[in-house]
């Protein structure tokens, strides 16, 4: 089975990212990751009332990484695997301009 997460940024940006080939993270290990990631981003949660559900955390992570830190060799990677571990899910498309995810 095929796995990997794509990040899209717009029509000519988007990483693309193929796990298999990667140790993938247990799902305390990614949450630890990510928890790690918003806090070192300053990221803000999505909603205005401050709830922050694990879909919402890779979004916004992912949106506040912005090229630099997607485009990364490690960094790219590690986010990938974090993502698809937390979401439990083999296959994650981020769309980074409407701040959507599909599996």
């Amino acid at each position: 089975m095929q796995s990997e997460v794509r990040v899209i940024q717009d029509e000519r940006t988007e990483w693309r990212f193929e796990l298999d080939k990667l140790a993938p993270m247990s799902n305390a290990e990614a949450r630890d990751w990510l928890d790690a990631q918003f806090t070192q981003l300053g990221s803000e949660p999505l909603r205005p009332t401050g709830k922050l559900l694990l879909a919402d955390k890779v979004l916004v992570v992912a949106r506040d990484a912005g090229p630099q830190l997607l485009g990364d060799p490690q960094w790219g990677p590690n986010f990938a695997r974090a993502a698809s571990a937390v979401l439990a899910k083999p296959v994650v498309s981020i769309d980074l301009a409407a701040m959507t995810m599909s599996f």
